[in-house]
């Protein structure tokens, strides 16, 4: 949990307030020119900002604080800076382990413009040129690439996959393929012979590079990096525990 402070200002009171103030002198206003938004198209004016704080419940505890106490501090503060000026806190919530930057979760959490673009940007982002020969197995977004193309897997396809791409360098039988993508309660869970026909269809839609999902007879099967095979793994620990 994280949250957001959004400062706006009350544009009729202050007025009246700097009709009611002395103006500054020239050498105190220095200091505000320099600080000047140069962000402010022509033709609009600032009418307040958001200020995005990113700290969790666990970390404001261990600085002896809480997330209402650090709320109450900024808009004391505000107020004393500027005593007409509003304030409105948001907190902003996100599922347990989520991972990521506190304040990266809270301006996506709170629908910040600029994050969301970045955010759709790195979900919509292309192939690079220089990525496009070869087998790219990204972790990440679950999806296999083959000379520039995503590949048609389906769900179990990949999750098959990924099971051997994480075991790397280690030859993987049936049984424990069956217990870890199926679990061995699972009514639909393949026997150790049909165990065969799901790896045979992930290896038919690999193409040229199907001998990187390779048979060990008698043993079962083990993923084989090639030189022209990259894996992109995840930012944060992968659900598949080994």
């Amino acid at each position: 949990m994280s949250l957001a402070l959004k400062i706006s200002d009350a544009s009729a009171n202050a007025a009246a307030a700097a009709s009611a103030t002395p103006p500054a002198a020239p050498a105190a206003a220095e200091p505000a020119q320099r600080r000047r938004l140069r962000a402010v198209p022509e033709g609009t004016e600032a009418r307040g900002f958001v200020l995005y704080v990113g700290v969790d419940e666990l970390k404001a505890a261990a600085a002896g604080t809480d997330l209402g106490a650090i709320v109450e501090a900024l808009k004391t503060l505000t107020q004393q800076l500027v005593p007409n000026a509003e304030t409105h806190a948001a907190v902003a919530l996100a599922p347990q382990g989520v991972g990521g930057r506190d304040v990266d979760v809270v301006r996506l959490a709170l629908q910040d413009p600029a994050a969301l673009a970045k955010h759709r940007q790195q979900d919509e982002e292309p192939i690079e040129p220089e990525s496009r020969g070869g087998v790219i197995i990204d972790l990440s977004r679950k999806r296999v690439v083959l000379e520039g193309e995503v590949a048609p897997l389906t769900y179990k396809e990949f999750e098959l996959l990924q099971y051997l791409v994480l075991r790397e360098g280690r030859t993987i039988d049936r049984a424990e393929l069956i217990a870890g993508l199926w679990g061995v309660d699972d009514e639909e869970a393949p026997n150790v012979r049909t165990i065969d026909v799901h790896v045979r269809r992930l290896r038919s839609k690999l193409g040229g590079y199907e001998e990187i999902v390779r048979t060990v007879r008698g043993a079962g099967y083990r993923f084989d990096r090639h030189a022209d095979v990259s894996v992109q793994h995840t930012s944060t620990p992968s659900p598949d525990r080994f």
